[in-house]
C-alpha cells in the first residue's frame, strides 16, 4: 500500500492520465474539490469527456441552477457549463475518459 495526501494533488485531481496522479489511467479522471464560496470556473465544455459532479457538502451553481448535498450532475460531451461555489463546498468530480487538452472555453 502507498499513502498520498489530497492537498499535494493539483486542484484535487488524483486519478487520470497525468504525471502526479496516484492512479494513472486513460479511462477516467477523479478529483475531490474543496472550494470556497466565490470560487468560479468560467463557461467551458469537453469535446470527448463526460463529467459527473457529486456535491458532498455546500452549495454550487451550474448553468444558473443551484445544487446541494447529495445532488449528482452529469454533463455530456459538448455540453457547455459554468460553475460557481455559493457556499463552501466539497465535490467529487469524475471525467470519462481521461483526455489531455479536452477543455474548451466559451468565447466572449
Amino acid at each position: 500500500m502507498r499513502k498520498f495526501k489530497l492537498d499535494k494533488m493539483i486542484r484535487g485531481w488524483f486519478a487520470g492520465d497525468f504525471p502526479r496522479a496516484v492512479y494513472r489511467t486513460k479511462e477516467f479522471e477523479a478529483a475531490v474539490k474543496i472550494e470556497k464560496a466565490g470560487d468560479y470556473t468560467k463557461r467551458h465544455y469537453h469535446k470527448v469527456a463526460a463529467e459527473i459532479t457529486v456535491v458532498i457538502k455546500g452549495l454550487v451553481r451550474i448553468n444558473n441552477k443551484e445544487y446541494g448535498k447529495g445532488d449528482i450532475i452529469v454533463a455530456g460531451p459538448n455540453e457547455m457549463a459554468d460553475y460557481k461555489v455559493l457556499r463552501d463546498a466539497v465535490t467529487v468530480i469524475i471525467k470519462i475518459p481521461s483526455v489531455k487538452n479536452d477543455k474548451y472555453y466559451a468565447r466572449g
